[in-house]
């Protein structure tokens, strides 16, 4: 039978409100909708030779209690919003009652389990988690550390509020990176306290050197806030779950009505799951127009966060003594590293021409949209990233967990890489608003990728990064470029930082005709000189870097291999140029 004739006869689904005329699918919200749909799916090929089928998804609000799985299975699918469609793994928090200053909620159990979580929105807007300080700028300093110990030292009066506290935490500004670190005692000593922390992130945190607390001479020690106590919880805005007894709390801004409030938690962190394997690939899927919303993450509750960079977290790490001696001209290594990577969103793994056209992602506590291995072309264009704990767009891999971090990565199988990816004409602002280490985009170990005209701004730390390895030996990656990309107000709260920021050998890779402008001043960065425009790092090689405007030619190359090209960048270059970076 042709199935792409509209069919006389309706044909009643296996679910409530699905329609098949034809190749079309038209899917209303209720539990299990967008699974049942696929299945249904699957079921109109096989009975019916079925080709390009379309799901469509009417307007409203697709509520998930387990990640969407896209499978081989559903090859040539394309997943269309029809009108304002949301896809979202968070629940609502209602019933709230005024206690004081604040009201409480009951948090309902998901999935049969306590929930727990480190995000909350009310009425669209993100409330603030408690933490001691309103303005970052205001944040106090370490005093000194203690690594044999474990213990950071720090003043007195920034911990006396939570000496009682349960399950607060401290969130560490270290150079590139914050750490969160559980705090498990205080003790106070005088006009100073020493505070201990949780395993497994206080053994990796002490371990390893980079990046690291500082404690300098001239007193710009690195910064701290603390989060998660009820002890904080003093400005409208603020919330505090108690997890033991499963309650809420929450101090209202001027104008908000607790009774009519739309109050949403996340609840699962992955919504959708793109799963192939490397001989059977899913190909050609195509999402369109739809959001995803209210994805948590809870590895920093569960076990910290001691990250190396970009968002991807120590598991092991430990200084070397003496330094290792590395081939090919690469300096000498003063540490080791195995780091795991941040859930996401949605994550896609083996897969072909999997795309995302004009899609939102927005209220997502860590990475928005993860091409991870195996992966072949695909694309994620007109999209709009934005209120994104952690990295907006993540590509290729970063090494396995097994793969220790400074060592060049080329698998035998060519097919793990991400390769001819294309990320374009996205609007990327305030991600990484709350693990401040991410990256607008950030890309590992891949070839053929093509970051173009996106726009990214409100960035803690580095717009694009590019490449992965600390090393100068020719691997896995090439053939990259970062094109006409319009990158502004970034470095918000970190500093050793770019616009555009490079690692590794690239062979035939090109960084041209970008806006790099307007740079964060953070009061608390140890070091206020050290950030740039463009900025290629440790084992950098074969790159071009040319025809770039910038305001200043304030640039770092730094322990970089051979083959780089620098044309062309500054103020100088030409209107043209600028004019046409960013979105088209």
């Amino acid at each position: 039978m042709d199935t792409r004739r509209t069919l006389t006869t309706v044909l009643f689904a296996a679910f409530a409100g699905t329609v098949i005329n034809a190749t079309d699918l038209m899917v209303k919200p209720g539990e299990y909708a967008i699974e049942k749909a696929l299945q249904q799916a699957r079921e109109e090929r096989r009975l019916n030779n079925a080709k390009d089928i379309c799901i469509k998804l009417t307007e409203g609000t697709y509520r998930l209690n387990q990640p969407v799985i896209i499978r081989p299975e559903d090859n040539g699918t394309r997943i269309v919003a029809e009108g304002n469609v949301t896809i979202s793994g968070g629940i609502k928090i209602e019933g709230w009652r005024k206690e004081g200053k604040m009201y409480v909620a009951d948090v309902p159990e998901f999935n049969g389990r306590p929930l727990e979580f480190r995000q909350m929105w009310i009425n669209g807007k993100k409330a603030v988690r408690a933490r001691d300080v309103d303005d970052f700028e205001n944040m106090f300093r370490i005093r000194s550390l203690d690594k044999q110990k474990e213990v950071i030292y720090v003043p007195a009066a920034a911990v006396r509020k939570i000496v009682n506290a349960r399950n607060a935490e401290m969130v560490l500004h270290e150079m590139w990176c914050v750490a969160n670190l559980r705090i498990k005692n205080i003790k106070i000593m005088g006009d100073s306290a020493a505070v201990t922390f949780h395993n497994p992130e206080s053994h990796i945190h002490f371990m390893h050197p980079w990046p690291s607390p500082m404690v300098t001479s001239n007193g710009r020690n690195s910064a701290f806030y603390l989060t998660n106590a009820k002890e904080l919880l003093d400005t409208p805005g603020e919330w505090y779950l108690d997890t033991r007894a499963g309650k809420v709390y929450y101090m209202p801004r001027k104008g908000e009505n607790m009774k009519t409030a739309d109050v949403e938690v996340p609840a699962i962190e992955t919504l959708v799951k793109v799963e192939g394997t490397p001989d059977n690939p899913v190909k050609d899927v195509t999402f369109e127009g739809v959001r995803f919303s209210h994805s948590t993450w809870l590895h920093p509750s569960i076990s910290g966060h001691a990250p190396l960079q970009a968002g991807m977290y120590m598991i092991e790490a430990y200084k070397l003594r003496p330094k290792m001696i590395r081939p090919n001209g690469d300096h000498k290594l003063d540490n080791q590293g195995w780091v795991g990577r941040p859930s996401a969103a949605v994550s896609i793994n083996g897969a072909e021409n999997v795309n995302f056209s004009k899609c939102t992602f927005e209220h997502i506590a860590s990475t928005a949209v993860d091409y991870h291995t195996y992966i072949k072309g695909g694309s994620v264009d007109r999209c709009t990233l934005k209120d994104v704990g952690g990295n907006g767009i993540l590509a290729g891999s970063f090494g396995p967990e097994a793969h220790e971090a400074h060592l060049p990565y080329d698998p035998t199988d060519r097919r793990i890489i991400c390769n001819g990816l294309s990320i374009t004409n996205n609007l990327i602002t305030n991600v990484t608003n709350e693990d401040w280490g991410c990256v607008g985009i950030g890309a590992g170990f891949v070839r053929n990728i093509n970051i173009c005209h996106n726009e990214i701004s409100e960035i803690s730390y580095t717009g694009v990064s590019m490449g992965w390895g600390w090393n100068r030996q020719v691997c896995s990656m090439a053939n990259n470029r970062v094109c006409h990309n319009l990158i502004h107000h970034y470095a918000k709260h970190m500093y050793d930082t770019a616009g555009i920021y490079t690692l590794g050998s690239q062979p035939h890779s090109f960084i041209e005709e970008n806006v790099v402008r307007d740079i964060y001043s953070p009061g608390y960065a140890h070091d206020p000189n050290h950030w740039f425009y463009l900025y290629t790092d440790e084992g950098s090689s074969y790159i071009t870097v040319r025809n770039n405007w910038t305001p200043a030619e304030k640039y770092l190359k730094n322990a970089n291999g051979p083959g780089n090209t620098w044309e062309n960048n500054g103020p100088a270059v030409a209107d043209s140029i600028k004019n046409n970076a960013g979105i088209k």
